[in-house]
């Protein structure tokens, strides 16, 4: 079957299921666009590769990604390839000593590693066309914006662009960018990453609106 690129267009809490996050795959040179409830942790994970922040240590994507490099295995691509009951199936595939390797992975987890690799993501037309929705209006520039379809996904990260109060009495859009750079710091200092991809997100938001 022939594979369709995705990118990852929109990381957001999920409309319908408030407890979980959405991330939107989006077709390139398309206009659909795949919805894909995820789980907190995983959420999490993707926002923090994506935003390039560090951890002080590694989280648990970050340790087998280590591992994969550390014998020599490469993260070639990841398939969304499957989808059953409203659940989507992934393998990421990997190659090793010239030998290639599928292995099975939930969505969300297949997600995270895509993103610390670099590498691409694929799924097939038929996955598509039962539950991708079309773009009905042009997307902006490359920062993620709420998705307002999901459907249910494997995984259970967190990352948002829902304001929340960074500090007792403060909203973030009440901070500067040099308090909120500096807030930044101080709570991936903590390992709040949660509270880290909000505060980056209302950074990006002002450096655009500038």
């Amino acid at each position: 079957m022939k594979k369709i690129e995705l990118d990852i267009v929109a990381l957001s809490h999920s409309v319908t299921q408030s407890h979980n996050y959405a991330v939107v795959l989006g077709e390139q040179n398309g206009t659909r666009r795949l919805p894909i409830v995820i789980g907190g942790f995983e959420a999490q994970a993707i926002a923090v590769a994506m935003e390039r922040m560090a951890p002080n240590r590694p989280l648990t994507h970050d340790l087998f990604k280590n591992a994969f490099e550390t014998f020599s295995i490469d993260l070639k691509e990841v398939i969304i390839n499957n989808l059953l009951d409203g659940i989507f199936y992934a393998r990421l595939v990997c190659e090793r000593n010239g030998e290639v390797y599928e292995i099975d992975s939930r969505t969300s987890d297949a997600l995270a590693m895509a993103v610390r690799f670099n590498c691409p993501i694929y799924t097939y037309e038929f996955i598509l066309d039962a539950a991708g929705v079309v773009l009905e209006e042009p997307e902006g520039s490359g920062t993620a914006k709420k998705a307002s379809t999901t459907r249910s996904g494997g995984g259970t990260g967190t990352a948002s662009t829902a304001k929340q109060r960074p500090t007792k009495g403060a909203a973030l859009n009440t901070y500067s960018v040099e308090e909120l750079t500096r807030l930044l710091d101080e709570v991936l200092g903590k390992e709040d990453y949660e509270q880290a991809a909000k505060i980056r997100d209302e950074i990006n938001r002002r450096k655009e609106e500038g």
